[in-house]
């Protein structure tokens, strides 16, 4: 609709406002007010007071950074130190201040500090921009009560604790505000709140009817109130105080609270006194870190770090007592065996007669020389490549949805890697494998099922049974269809309603032999609900703002059969139908008089009204399983035909609620209103409870009506995502609230459950329960229950086990919500686990959020794998949070889970594309990476043992200082950094056509410890090759027409060199998808050590030191370095790429193989 061609109704409500009359009651009030967690007194609109000045409350500004100025250097130095490998940097850097040292201080320090300093600049940046967040917020404009009735604005980080405000029209609340007046004479206001649940739908609240008339500014002037209240918690939806005003008490609730980040919509204005500020507020309280999770890649990485670590203390150990051996037999009785050391005249770090502490202090100096075992850049490689892959999965256009201009977003880039190695999924169902936009589909009203449309559960049962029955009804229907379509005056579909029954449209309703039924049953739908109506003033065509699509179902359909529901005042509802006696349309309004409010306990909602001839009903709608069970003896006369129809629609994958309703007389309402009020005007902690069990007293001997049923259609590419998913061997788990027939007929629609599968059900459905349950004896209905399930889940385990070997039977597990919560018991729940292993497919049906949560808590604790939960309401946060990846669906639920969540995506196909390909590749790229890193590091440093033991354990490394330094900084980081972003092992179309390739990441082929072990034995074996190639190519023998030879210089120039090109060309090998980039940065990491090296070379003496002009004069120009260089490299190159054509031909891995496939397929047609 055009801006400001709609029009709102001024006077509605939503489900958190109740129409109770009567004056406030304080009978049992203030139980709490003053003790433990209810301390807080506010005193408004006097901020001079004593009262309001011994009160120390939080200011109004918020600070999300985790740094200031003054703590930023202290706390990002500690976080980077709280690293182990760091930390022992630092160590061997303050140590190389001392004679220990082998190498200057400079040169090793710096390269510590480039990676320190980067990493905190990183870390600064990111919080500056949390900080211009804070600044931006706490600058924001509000308008204040400065005194004597006058208003000016001010920024939000004034306000204080009492304060009076002002909110103008679509402006955001400051801080969370007691409700005082607004626009509207009964105090009434519209509140959005998106930003804390993310739900669209708007919201309702109300101030105290005693304040209701402070419309004006000037009325301020003289408003005193106390308000004592609770005290700052995190619980967005109720609130318990009071306030004194006038020398009365008034009970204030969640109803008068407006809180801070919500906007104030369809409103003028409000007034408000400032509650809670700043850090106190709800929404800020909310604001918890949410649960730190790490990969397994992470943490097998900390313990690749301490093996090395291990390794490293090993071998100075061992060269310490060599060291210690060798130095004391140096001196005996006087002779000197190594005279050309000259022993006698040593200090203490080679003094034969102190050998134990030459040995010890020796041991130190190899602590710091064989530091580089220990790559130093790590950690900080591995967040830049984190980063570069979130971007990378953030921009993929095919995860992109285009309707609801949302793309995937990696919320945290700690978990890229643990995509590719999911082993079960565990899902939501309604939004997440649904679209949660319900369309009312069929209903039975007194018996009779009306609606022919056929469901999308239908026609898959259908095209998998080969119905001939249902075919030929699909056929018909879809011949319909396309009649309707071509038709010159054919009607726009309408959102929600997909009802077509000649017979109940058009008026055609009065003729039914029940229509006074039909009549109540349309009218209850039409009348109980919380919605909202929107009126296009061009057109006069109306829509509703509802709490659930169910609810805007159901009234629309009300609205298409006839019953128009277009105006809501306070306590009116105003509706036109057709009147079945005249024929004419007339209108009808009922007098509200209480909203019995829906919760997930209650699993109902009714009204109770009053016609225009003074007649008061209690209208509800509400679940089979507790709507039965309410009826009247003289209401069940529909019961059985409406519990098959029920059972049918359930079969057809529909959702349903049952319809019913009873007439009131005067004095049995008066006792429930009196009744109702008093507990919903109580502040007592107990108030919500209470007024339920009033509530449950008054929805009793109910008169049935009927049903509904309305379809929630599978999201697009649902199927075929699960389908591919079961490919890649990935177990999806579904965890949903329906019932068990609508949730096993949506897992065959969605080839969750395939034909042929076996099913285990396991329920409580059986007569020795229902006989317990009628009797009531709690402990013998929960004894016979618990033994129930444990016999049901023995008899599928043997039923699993008997058919193991013998048969390519697969199951599939459906357990009921009330079975489960036995199954979940210490006793029996890895019993369950076992059996729900085994099954290819699990279904959940009447879940609680708990259920879901503690369910993903035993998969990911007892089967030890990864797990990823993926929904999109506020009832799977627990669930997201508990497993390893928590997926978000930015559905129409709101945007609680993707709050929760550690990634974003609109529809449930992109998971397809999120774990095969992009799970694939960042789980191959970061073990490659990884495992290069440690490769390259340990040919580096066991080149310098190698030498050390040459060198009789002197202490002395065979490169120079900055060598050393600058290896894993600028000669071998880069080449690297490019593998773990850019790598591919197969394109993403071959990732999608070959699913099994995914279970490289699940079984951990890429990174388990044989692959780890022989990356690290060929870092040896290549330290080992180029060592004793390279000292004995050119040493023994002159090495230029004048007859010098090679000395320690030039010989560390040469293995250097040596190094620098194995392990970049050693990347080369292991790249299978080369760019531009990771040409540039291999080829360009070689190419810059000859720069390096003729730029250092060329550096004073003073500077270089031993390779002043080492490379220019004696390296360069003689042929015998170039070819040393070039045979030791290929030498060296040659056994780990044997190994790896072996291993390919013979052993090959699912990427080897699709290559191989790929290679073939372009052999026989090249184009």
């Amino acid at each position: 609709m055009r801006r400001g061609k709609r029009r709102m109704i001024k006077l509605k409500f939503s489900k958190i406002y109740s129409f109770a009359c009567g004056k406030t009651s304080f009978q049992r009030d203030h139980s709490r007010i003053g003790g433990h967690g209810h301390s807080r007194v506010v005193v408004c609109n006097e901020p001079g007071s004593f009262e309001g000045e011994i009160f120390s409350y939080a200011d109004n500004s918020v600070r999300s950074t985790k740094y200031t100025v003054a703590t930023f250097l202290p706390k990002s130095l500690f976080e980077q130190f709280r690293r182990v490998a760091n930390f022992y940097f630092l160590v061997a850097g303050i140590l190389a201040f001392t004679k220990l040292t082998p190498y200057t201080a400079v040169s090793a320090i710096l390269p510590l500090s480039i990676i320190i300093g980067a990493t905190m600049v990183k870390e600064g940046i990111e919080d500056w921009r949390r900080k211009k967040q804070d600044i931006e917020v706490n600058n924001r404009r509000a308008i204040l009560h400065k005194g004597d009735g006058l208003f000016e604005y001010t920024e939000w980080k004034n306000l204080r604790v009492g304060n009076i405000v002002k909110i103008m029209k679509d402006e955001f609340f400051p801080a969370d505000l007691l409700l005082l007046s607004s626009s509207y004479e009964d105090a009434v206001c519209y509140v959005e709140t998106m930003n804390l649940d993310g739900e669209t739908n708007l919201k309702l609240k109300q101030g105290l009817e005693v304040t209701s008339s402070l419309h004006e500014d000037f009325k301020f002037h003289d408003f005193r109130a106390v308000i004592k209240c609770e005290d700052p918690n995190a619980n967005l939806y109720s609130f318990v105080g009071s306030m004194e005003f006038g020398e009365q008490k008034y009970p204030l609730s969640a109803h008068q609270l407006l809180l801070r980040d919500s906007k104030l919509r369809n409103t003028d204005y409000v007034f408000g006194a400032v509650i809670f500020t700043g850090h106190d507020t709800k929404v800020i309280q909310n604001s918890t870190d949410p649960p730190s999770k790490r990969s397994k890649i992470e943490k097998k990485m900390d313990k690749i770090i301490y093996l090395l670590f291990c390794v490293l203390f090993l071998i100075a150990f061992v060269g310490s007592v060599l060291f210690g051996i060798t130095t004391k037999r140096d001196l005996v009785n006087g002779i000197m065996k190594r005279w050309y050391l000259r022993p006698d005249s040593s200090t203490v770090f080679f003094d034969p007669e102190r050998a134990y502490a030459a040995a010890i202090f020796h041991s130190l100096t190899a602590l710091m020389l064989y530091n580089f075992f220990i790559p130093i850049s790590l950690y900080f490689s591995i967040e830049i490549v984190k980063v570069l892959q979130s971007i990378f999965i953030n921009r993929d256009i095919r995860m992109y949805y285009e309707e609801a201009n949302k793309r995937a977003l990696a919320r945290t880039s700690n978990l890229n890697e643990e995509l590719g190695q999911v082993d079960t999924i565990l899902s939501d169902k309604t939004g997440t494998l649904t679209c949660n936009s319900m369309e009312f589909i069929k209903c039975s009203v007194a018996g009779v099922a009306y609606g022919r449309g056929v469901t999308e559960v239908e026609q898959a049962l259908g095209r998998s049974n080969g119905s001939p029955i249902l075919n030929e009804s699909i056929n018909r229907l879809e011949l319909k269809s396309n009649e309707i379509r071509d038709s010159p005056d054919r009607k726009e579909p309408i959102e929600g309603f997909n009802f077509t029954d000649e017979r109940i449209m058009n008026g055609n309703w009065v003729h039914e032999p029940h229509a006074d039924v039909i009549q109540k049953f349309f009218r209850l739908l039409a009348v109980c609900h919380t919605a909202i109506p929107v009126v296009d003033e061009e057109t006069g065509n109306i829509s509703y703002e509802a709490e659930s699509p169910d609810e805007a179902a159901f009234v629309i359909a009300a609205r298409e059969v006839g019953f128009k529901f277009y105006k809501r005042t306070q306590t009116c509802l105003s509706m036109y139908e057709l009147d079945p006696i005249s024929g004419n349309e007339v209108e009808r309004t009922y007098k509200l008089l209480n909203v019995l409010e829906y919760n997930s306990s209650r699993k109902r909602m009714s009204v109770i009204v009053k016609d225009e001839r003074g007649r008061i009903f209690l209208l509800c709608k509400g679940a089979d399983s507790v709507m039965f069970e309410r009826l009247a003896e003289n209401g069940r006369k529909y019961e059985e035909k409406t519990l098959e129809h029920v059972r049918e629609y359930a079969d057809a994958g529909l959702r349903t609620l049952i319809l019913a309703y009873r007439e009131l007389d005067e004095e049995e309402y008066k006792e429930f209103d009196d009744k109702f009020s008093e507990v919903k005007n109580s502040v007592s902690a107990d108030r919500e409870t209470l007024m339920e069990e009033v509530s449950d007293k008054m929805e009793r001997n109910l008169i049935l009506l009927g049903a509904t049923a309305v379809e929630d259609k599978l999201q697009n590419g649902v199927p075929d995502c699960i389908d591919k998913l079961a490919q890649a061997k990935i177990k999806v788990w579904v965890l949903t609230g329906d019932k068990m027939e609508t949730a096993i007929n949506i897992g065959f629609s969605c080839r969750l459950l395939r034909q042929g599968m076996k099913q285990i059900i396991i329920h409580l459905e059986i007569p020795e329960i229902q006989a317990l349950e009628k009797a009531g004896d709690k402990r013998a209905i929960a004894k016979a229950s618990r033994e129930s399930v444990h016999h049901q889940i023995s008899e599928g385990g043997k039923l699993v086990s008997a058919s193991r070997g013998t048969c390519q039977q697969t199951f599939a597990l459906i357990i009921d919500g009330k079975s489960l919560t036995y199954a979940l018991e210490d006793d029996m729940k890895n019993m369950f686990l076992e059996l729900a292993s085994y099954c290819a497919s699990f279904i959940c049906c009447r879940s609680s959020p708990k259920q879901k949560a503690l369910v993903t808590r035993l998969v990911k604790s007892g089967t030890g794998k990864t797990t990823l939960a993926i929904g999109d309401g506020a009832n799977d946060v627990g669930m997201l949070q508990e497993a390893d990846v928590g997926i978000g669906i930015s559905g129409v639920e709101g945007m609680q889970a993707v709050m929760s969540s550690d990634i974003a995506i609109a529809q449930f196909r992109y998971l397809e594309r999120l774990l095969l390909v992009h799970g694939h590749w960042c789980y191959r790229r970061m073990s490659s990476m990884i495992c290069y890193f440690f490769y390259k590091n340990i040919t580096f440093g066991f080149t310098l043992f190698l030498y050390e033991v040459y060198a009789s354990f002197s202490g002395q490394p065979g490169y120079n200082d900055w060598f050393l330094s600058l290896y894993s900084v600028f000669f071998s980081s880069l080449p690297v950094i490019a593998l773990g972003v850019l790598d591919q092992d197969v394109s993403a179309r071959y990732c999608l056509k070959f699913p099994i390739l995914y279970q490289e990441g699940v079984q951990n082929v890429l990174f388990s410890w044989r692959l780890i072990l022989s990356w690290m034995l060929n870092g040896f074996i290549s330290a080992t090759m180029i060592f004793f190639f390279c000292t004995k190519a050119i040493e023994p023998q002159a090495f230029d027409k004048e007859g010098r030879t090679a000395g320690r210089d030039m010989m560390g120039v040469t293995m250097y060199t040596c190094v620098v090109w194995v392990v970049n060309l050693q990347m080369a090998l292991a790249i299978r998808y080369f760019t531009l980039i990771q040409h540039i940065f291999i080829w360009g990491s070689i190419g810059f050590w000859y720069l390096f090296l003729l730029a250092y070379g060329a550096m004073p003496p003073s500077m270089s030191t031993n390779v002043y002009k080492v490379f220019i004069e004696t390296l360069a120009p003689y042929p015998s370095f170039w070819v040393v260089t070039f045979f030791v490299v290929i030498s060296t190159l040659i056994p780990s790429f044997s190994c790896s054509v072996i291993q390919m031909w013979f052993f090959p891995m699912y990427h080897q193989t699709v290559q191989w496939i790929r290679y073939e397929r372009k052999k026989s047609n090249p184009e």
